[in-house]
């Protein structure tokens, strides 16, 4: 569907709901963004699938991308409070035959850096990892971390700085640090980080 259509198409899907539902949908579409995603490896507890899901929609992350090996992502209501309907869900199941890479083979050819997030891995802070392209966030399983086969196609890496005992943070406060340090950082920036017109209207319609 061409961009003529998809206003057309918008435009009629308008006259089915209340003007305050069009007018929240076009006020909270100018926040999100595709500029940073994040991409979920093998999550297995339901209650931080959902705390992300959720962080993700609040921060304004458009897209969520989730790679299933042996577990399955599963959303709590009760925490996901609804985040659901308005962050598109990117499922991606990954057998143990096929290679891990090619979710990020994909966003890599769509312009995104690899940024892979650990805390034993030297590398940047969310203060000063470069923002000038798209960001795609990548966050392993609550155990092991990230596998290896994703840290092998990983641009950079990133970590949150500790200043006690704890070695690392629980997934889903992870994920809430670093996305909301990065959006300030974009909100502050010169970059063009929000949707085009297209994404704008693609986003709606699916809304």
């Amino acid at each position: 569907m061409n961009l003529i259509n998809k206003r057309a198409l918008l435009g009629e899907l308008y006259q089915i709901i209340t003007p305050e539902k069009v007018k929240m949908f076009d006020e909270f579409a100018l926040m999100k963004t595709n500029h940073l995603t994040v991409v979920l490896e093998n999550i297995y507890q339901d209650h931080n699938a959902s705390a992300i899901l959720r962080t993700c929609e609040s921060l304004g992350i458009a897209q969520l991308h989730i790679i299933e090996k042996n577990n399955k992502f599963k959303v709590q209501r009760d925490i996901a409070r609804g985040a659901g309907r308005w962050v598109h869900l990117d499922l991606c199941e990954i057998s143990s035959n096929e290679p891990n890479q090619s979710k990020i083979g994909l966003l890599k050819n769509q312009g995104f850096q690899i940024v892979a997030t650990s805390p034993h891995e030297n590398g940047f802070s969310p203060l000063d990892l470069p923002i000038d392209k798209p960001i795609a966030l990548i966050f392993g399983t609550e155990l092991n971390g990230i596998s290896e086969e994703l840290k092998k196609e990983a641009d950079c890496f990133l970590k949150i700085p500790s200043y006690g005992f704890t070695e690392s943070l629980n997934v889903s406060v992870a994920v809430g640090i670093i996305l909301a340090s990065l959006r300030f950082r974009l909100e502050a920036s010169q970059i063009d980080w929000k949707l085009n017109e297209e994404e704008l209207i693609d986003l709606k319609i699916k809304w």
